[in-house]
Order: structure tokens, then C-alpha cells, then sequence
């Protein structure tokens, strides 16, 4: 599905990512874990075209992204929730997820329904500025959006940040749901360790931009959390 291979970037003079290799699994929430400013955010947005890659390759579906343009990732089926959510607060909902139409490859313009069954709190509120909404229906709709695109991948930048308990809850169960049952494939950055066990398959871990570690959630141990990922 995604393949990153010797991945090198730079902000300036400053060498952030080094040597990145990393292959998610197809059909299953694939973790990026690490402690703030190790480069998780900076990997999403290279895949995403929107950080320069100094070397190596990122392959989706063995289609090479570095070839393409920001603009034309999101039509071969990624979905993305950046870090913030980043939705456009004097839109209405309805016309924020009719903003992800536009990246369908199918010419579709209406919402799919399904988006509604996973979040009904978006049907209630369409007309609602997204601005007036809670920050738990604030991320619900950006991820929505990003649906919109019918994606076969789809990457989230720490969805439960900022987000109460009860909604943090449920927006685990549909990234769950999501894998399971549509067989999508999530590429996750998230550092609350309670909900990684609870839906992630996999894991990796950076470091000062480097990869350290990698596995099975169930070989996320003490240790690795102790030297990698604890404050």
C-alpha cells in the first residue's frame, strides 16, 4: 500500500529525517509513535507533498509520490487529518465535506451516506458553521472530510488530541471499525499509549528522525516506552 525507502529531508541546513524506511501493513491501523518534535508530523507531510524530500521514495500502490504534486495525492486515494483538524471554520459542515469532493476519482458530489452513520452528529448539525462546533465535532468532521475522498489509506495526526474522554473513546472504535470492517488502511500518529493498544496492530518508533524501533503492538514493551516515548 505504502512504502517509504531511504527517506531523507531538511528544514534549512537541518537534517530531520534520516534514512526512513517504513512499509505499512494493508488493512490495518499501522502506529507512528515517538516523543513532540521527533518528525512524525514532517513524515505525514512529505507523504502528503507538502515538505520537499531531499532523497529516497515514498510508493503508493507502486506509484512514486514524489512524481506528483501535493494536489494530485489526495485523487489516488489518501485521506488526510492533519494535526488541529484544519477545518474551515466559517464553512457550514455540509460544505466542509463537500470540500473532499473534489479530490474523488469517480466525479462523485454527493456526501456518502455512510459518513453520517459513522458520525450522526454531522446530519444535526449541516448547516452549523464548522467554527461552532465542539472540538470533539470539530475533529469528527475533519475526519469525516477526509473520508469524503473514499480513500484507501487514510492518515490522521493525533485525532484525540485536545478531544474529551468520550469522544476520544468513539473516534478510536470508528478508526477501528474503519480497518476492520471496510478494510482500510490508517497510518496513525497518536501518543496516548491506552488507545494505541486498543486499536493499532503495529507500531514504529522515531527518534531525532530516525526510525528505532518497529512491531507487532503486542512487542510495545516497558522498555521501548521507557526510553522512547515517556517525558
Amino acid at each position: 500500500m505504502l512504502t517509504i525507502e531511504a527517506l531523507n529531508q531538511y528544514y534549512s541546513g537541518s537534517h530531520t529525517l534520516w534514512d526512513i524506511d517504513y512499509r505499512l501493513e494493508t488493512g490495518k491501523c499501522n502506529c507512528l509513535m515517538g516523543r513532540n518534535g521527533v518528525g512524525k508530523t514532517t513524515l505525514l507531510n512529505c507523504i502528503m507533498g507538502l515538505q520537499p524530500v531531499r532523497s529516497g521514495r515514498i510508493l503508493f500502490r507502486d506509484q512514486d509520490l514524489l512524481r506528483l504534486p501535493a494536489e494530485k495525492r489526495a485523487p489516488l486515494g489518501i485521506g488526510y487529518v492533519p494535526q488541529g483538524r484544519q477545518i474551515f471554520p466559517l464553512l457550514t459542515v455540509r460544505e466542509n465535506l463537500q470540500t473532499g469532493l473534489a479530490a474523488r476519482s469517480d466525479g462523485r458530489r454527493e456526501i456518502p451516506e455512510f459518513i453520517f452513520e459513522l458520525f450522526p452528529v454531522l446530519r444535526d448539525m449541516l448547516g452549523r458553521r464548522g467554527g461552532d462546533l465542539s472540538g470533539g465535532q470539530q475533529q469528527q468532521l475533519a475526519i469525516g472530510r477526509a473520508l469524503v475522498v473514499d480513500p484507501q489509506l487514510l492518515i490522521l495526526d493525533e485525532p484525540t488530541e485536545g478531544i474529551q474522554p468520550n469522544i476520544v473513546q468513539e473516534i478510536g472504535d470508528i478508526i477501528r471499525r474503519l480497518s476492520e470492517e471496510r478494510g482500510l488502511t490508517v497510518l496513525l500518529v497518536e501518543q496516548k499509549l491506552p488507545i494505541v493498544r486498543r486499536i493499532a496492530d503495529n507500531f514504529c518508533i522515531l527518534d531525532r528522525g530516525r526510525k528505532v524501533a518497529q512491531g507487532d503492538i503486542a512487542d510495545l514493551d516497558d522498555d521501548l516506552i521507557r526510553q522512547y516515548l515517556t517525558v
